[in-house]
């Protein structure tokens, strides 16, 4: 089994992830409407998915999941377009108290291995690097 390190992982899986997507949703969309990685989206109730993008719930009270949704993708669009982010999962790693998810950190090494299966059909082992948690 092919040994690397965990930003290697990250590398190969960004790689994946960019071209799995397109220049008009989200990571985040595309993984739930694939069923792959983190399943995005998806991965969260309702109410959490509310009080993840607080600032989409200000603006609209009883938005549907749908909406919320298409809202969230937006979102996540638009800041990486002003961070020059590829990513949501590269954007989350930096946003602050916008950050609606934990980026690359949200998973641990093993994860990160079985999406390496998933989405690169390679399987391989995570050496050098602390795993997130």
């Amino acid at each position: 089994m092919k040994e690397l390190t965990r930003e290697q992982v990250i590398d190969d899986l960004r790689e994946a992830l960019l071209a799995a997507g397109d220049d008009e949703h989200s990571i985040c969309r595309i993984a739930q409407e694939k069923g792959l990685f983190c399943h995005g989206f998806a991965q969260w109730k309702l109410h959490e998915l509310k009080h993840r993008y607080p600032q989409i719930t200000r603006s609209r009270r009883h938005p549907t999941r749908a909406e919320m949704e298409e809202l969230a993708d937006r979102w996540q669009m638009a800041r990486q377009m002003v961070s020059g982010d590829a990513l949501a999962c590269d954007l989350q790693m930096h946003e602050g108290e916008l950050r609606t998810c934990r980026g690359w950190d949200e998973f641990d090494d093993a994860q990160l291995e079985r999406f390496h299966v998933e989405l690169c059909g390679e399987p391989v082992h995570i050496t050098g690097g602390a795993a997130a948690g």
